[in-house]
């Protein structure tokens, strides 16, 4: 049954009134992405409110909202090429293929403006976006070749969310009209940069604290560092939930890829603050953050210093500070944005019930934030999560790097989570259970598609290419080089995927496993097997759009 989500506007497109909805059971069980965020929004509301009584700020606030910038990254490409490569098609993604020799390096396409075809596309989007209510504020290219992005302002969490798929939907009628295919999967191409979908996330009141903006007075700077201690309780403590809440397929490909955060959550708020939190641990009092902007000075006469933040944008962060709101970094860019908020929201409120209790249990407001902060300061990282000693590092501090989706889904249902979500009324221990299998069965239908679209594109293209290739050296085999070795190769590893796939387990979490651990790497050598020999081929004898051409046809 559908229900109107009365947190998001209603509205008109294409002449048909489109009615943002819960969906549930008979029973009230949630079956759909926006149940859960409207509950966690209830869960955030009374024990914000609960919590800014305690101590004793804010307290004209009737309600407490959720608030979500998102940041969309996608590819665009032709769409007649996007037809002829099955595993466009699909698995949204590249099975095969080889990265042309001028690819990102340099990052060169992040500085260079859209092509000309794309700027109209971005542009007509922004366009038909804005007559539904929803003005766009960025677009731009990102890092990686045929790489864009589009935001908007940002909105209360609900509407927000609806607003990202309408903004999927729209692009991808608005591209088809151009002749282009815009591609959402987190992981197109291999070897340059997936796409994400940044969630500038941020809490507040009806009155207009921002909870995570230190502001300019001494009550709106306490009001920061508290909540800061709050989202630190609920990282620390919930860590595996918020690592559920980004597991898929398509983003274990990006996750820890060196253009996203590695799967290890951790809590970046700046290095003046981490220093700021070790205070207060050691009995400092709660005041003394200092917050003024620094400026950048280009040292040249024609040019005045920029206005920088006062903490720097750690991107390797999976949740940096960001000046008035914290960025989960972590989710991808074909998501839905609901539950990441969703999680987000309850574990914030899980954060302040915990202050609340310690308040109400006779602690001075100044002693819980430092408790919080103390029992939970192994989640705090200032340093570099790219680099090759932090998943040590994150060891020894307690931190689960759970790297894969069947690894972080089988947390999920814990009895911990299970109780997190209770407490907070935002899923029964049923709905829990019932969200986990989805995962996991969404995992393996994923990697099946894969399997029997790379396997079917090996033998019906890439081998009788290879079979035309090898017969022009009939007569001149000295200049065959590796071709016959490769080529035997691929047949013969291509015979073992689709017999290690046949011997899969039928328990479902079990499978999962056994598609990361066994398949996924028959894959990888299929494919280096296939990108060597597209190397090897006559021109012309590839069978599908390659990566060159999948790039820059478009490009005028």
């Amino acid at each position: 049954f559908t229900t109107w989500d009365r947190s998001s506007p209603c509205f008109v497109m294409d002449k048909v009134l489109r009615i943002p909805c819960a969906f549930v059971t008979q029973l009230g069980s949630c079956m759909d992405e926006k149940t859960p965020l409207l509950r966690s929004v209830d869960a955030l509301r009374k024990q914000g409110l609960r919590m800014l009584k305690n101590i004793d700020i804010g307290t004209a606030a009737k309600t407490i909202h959720s608030f979500l910038g998102w940041e969309q990254e996608f590819f665009v490409i032709k769409s007649d090429l996007y037809r002829k490569r099955p595993d466009l098609v699909n698995c949204g993604r590249t099975l095969i293929g080889r990265l042309p020799p001028r690819n990102q390096q340099g990052e060169l396409n992040y500085f260079s403006p859209p092509p000309y075809e794309v700027e109209k596309l971005l542009f007509n989007v922004k366009s038909t976006m804005l007559k539904l209510g929803v003005p766009m504020a960025v677009l731009h290219n990102e890092v990686a070749c045929a790489q864009h992005e589009m935001s908007p302002i940002y909105g209360h969490a609900s509407f927000a969310c609806d607003n990202n798929v309408l903004f999927m939907e729209v692009l991808e009628r608005e591209a088809e009209k151009l002749g282009l295919r815009a591609l959402f999967h987190e992981k197109p191409f291999a070897g340059i940069n997936g796409s994400g979908k940044h969630n500038n996330w941020s809490v507040g009141t009806d009155t207009g604290l921002n909870f995570f903006h230190p502001g300019k007075t001494d009550t709106a700077r306490i009001l920061f560092v508290t909540a800061v201690a709050c989202l630190t309780h609920g990282l620390c403590q919930h860590n595996e939930v918020v690592r559920c809440c980004v597991a898929h397929a398509g983003n274990d490909h990006r996750l820890g890829a060196q253009e996203a955060p590695p799967a290890i959550i951790s809590l970046y708020p700046g290095h003046g603050f981490e220093q700021h939190v070790d205070a207060i641990i050691a009995g400092g009092p709660l005041l003394g953050y200092k917050t003024e902007k620094m400026t950048a000075d280009p040292k040249a006469s024609a040019a005045m210093p920029a206005i920088c933040g006062f903490e720097d944008r750690n991107r390797t962060a999976p949740f940096p500070f960001c000046g008035n709101r914290f960025e989960f970094r972590a989710v991808g860019s074909s998501q839905n944005c609901s539950f990441p908020v969703a999680v987000c929201n309850t574990i914030m409120a899980a954060g302040m019930a915990e202050l609340s209790t310690l308040i109400e249990g006779g602690m001075s407001h100044r002693d819980a934030v430092a408790k919080l902060f103390q029992d939970n300061r192994g989640v705090i990282f200032t340093g570099d999560c790219y680099a090759h000693t932090w998943p040590d590092e994150a060891s020894r501090r307690g931190l689960p790097n759970l790297h894969n989706t069947p690894l972080a889904v089988a947390t999920f249902n814990s009895e911990k989570a299970k109780s997190l979500f209770r407490q907070m009324t935002v899923l029964s221990a049923e709905e829990v259970d019932a969200r986990a299998e989805v995962m996991f069965e969404s995992y393996v239908i994923t990697i099946a598609i894969e399997v029997s679209t790379l396997i079917n594109m090996v033998e019906t293209g890439i081998i009788p290419a290879c079979a035309t290739d090898m017969a022009t050296y009939t007569s001149a085999s000295t200049l065959a080089g590796e071709r016959e070795e490769t080529y035997l190769a691929i047949k013969n590893e291509t015979g073992k995927l689709r017999d290690l796939y046949d011997q899969r387990p039928q328990d479902l979490r079990a499978e999962a496993t056994y598609l990361c651990d066994v398949i996924k790497p028959q894959m990888l050598e299929v494919r280096r097997l296939v990108d060597k020999a597209e190397g090897l081929l006559e021109r012309g004898l590839y069978p599908y759009p390659s990566y060159e051409e999948l790039f820059y046809t478009h490009h005028s």
